[in-house]
């Protein structure tokens, strides 16, 4: 039976809830799916009232044009749970004004923030025993958008369905990280949809990933679309390098995505008197920077790993490893983003939002 808990949004809640079947001592990433999801449907040039339904299969017609045509996008955050069991996010409104951005650029409808933050806030609140507690957990959180109106003709869709569904979810990555940089095949390119959080930039990455895994590498490194000269990001994060005692980044673009773990690092560092350069990194400054010992760290950035620290990464037919350092600034870090992510320190930027 549902229940109007405001003017936007009306909840159904499950009969069945599945949380006693979870081991929260041993939880994947994104396998485990919690008792709810949130939907919304735009249909005749509007967005309907958004619903809280039991978590369940979608029914699509074959001619959806999703499956043709791939206008999709989403985004990736996560809930955190304290010890006193209070519920926060990190900076959800980025993700909000990212996640229309990416829609505006696939000719998709903008979705307004008061449904996506009231309805993902109402959907935490009613789930909130899903938020894991474990060490390194937390509930990974899935907004997306599709087409969902039918038809073969190569337009925009009139229809398109808007979902939040959560995965309670242990760490992303584990053990050591080694990656290739990416000499033939291109992310994205200049003018195209690079920047947006598309379905199909990731399909676009599977098949090349898959040749460096079978060279022994578990990522690849990105490079820029003409020459190939210049790292831009490292498989589905963004990429920092440290020289020395400085940590490069490269400028955001048409191929790069704007992502907020990225921003809150350069923030975070900046403010701990680490030197920041946001410029373009070449392959050669990266390889002479290993030869002459001044590169001392590598590492990936993004909402679902946080920071990956990068063990080594291969070029041509040679393998460069980084040196083993007592103190990294990717550990420093980390630490200073997730105690602000699990309330854990001083939030002096702003950024954590309590969930009530």
């Amino acid at each position: 039976m549902s229940l109007e808990v405001s003017q936007k949004i009306t909840i159904e809640k499950t009969k069945n809830s599945k949380i006693d079947q979870v081991d929260f001592n041993n939880l994947p990433f994104g396998q485990v799916y919690t008792d709810h999801m949130l939907i919304c449907e735009f249909e005749n040039g509007k967005w309907e009232l958004p619903k809280i339904i039991p978590y369940q299969n979608l029914h699509l017609d074959p001619s959806a044009k999703i499956f043709h045509y791939g206008q999709s996008v989403f985004e990736g955050m996560k809930a955190y749970k304290d010890e006193n069991n209070d519920v926060f996010l990190f900076r959800p409104i980025e993700n909000q004004k990212r996640m229309n951005i990416s829609a505006k650029r696939l000719a998709m409808p903008e979705l307004p923030e008061s449904y996506f933050m009231e309805g993902l806030e109402t959907l935490l609140l009613l789930d909130k025993d899903w938020i894991p507690t474990t060490p390194n957990s937390s509930l990974y959180i899935r907004p997306f958008m599709f087409a969902s109106g039918n038809g073969f003709h190569a337009s925009p869709s009139d229809k398109y369905t808007f979902i939040i569904a959560c995965s309670p979810s242990g760490p992303y990555f584990g053990g050591e990280l080694k990656v290739l940089i990416e000499q033939k095949y291109s992310r994205s390119a200049n003018g195209g949809v690079g920047y947006a959080k598309a379905g199909g930039n990731y399909a676009g990455q599977f098949y090349p990933t898959n040749l460096a895994i079978e060279k022994g590498y578990q990522q690849v490194i990105w490079t820029d679309d003409t020459s190939h000269e210049f790292i831009e990001e490292a498989g589905a994060m963004n990429i920092f390098v440290r020289i020395n005692d400085t940590l490069v980044t490269a400028p955001t673009s048409d191929r790069i995505l704007d992502g907020i773990t990225r921003k809150s690092i350069i923030d975070i560092a900046r403010d701990q008197g680490i030197s920041v350069e946001i410029r373009r990194i070449s392959v050669n400054e990266l390889v002479e920077a290993s030869e002459n010992g001044s590169l001392k760290e590598m590492f990936g950035a993004g909402t679902a790993a946080v920071i990956s620290p990068i063990d080594g990464f291969g070029f041509g037919d040679k393998d460069y490893i980084l040196p083993k350092l007592e103190e990294t600034y990717a550990t420093k870090l980390k630490k200073q983003i997730t105690d602000i992510q699990y309330n854990r320190s001083e939030d002096k930027f702003g950024w954590r939002q309590l969930v009530k």
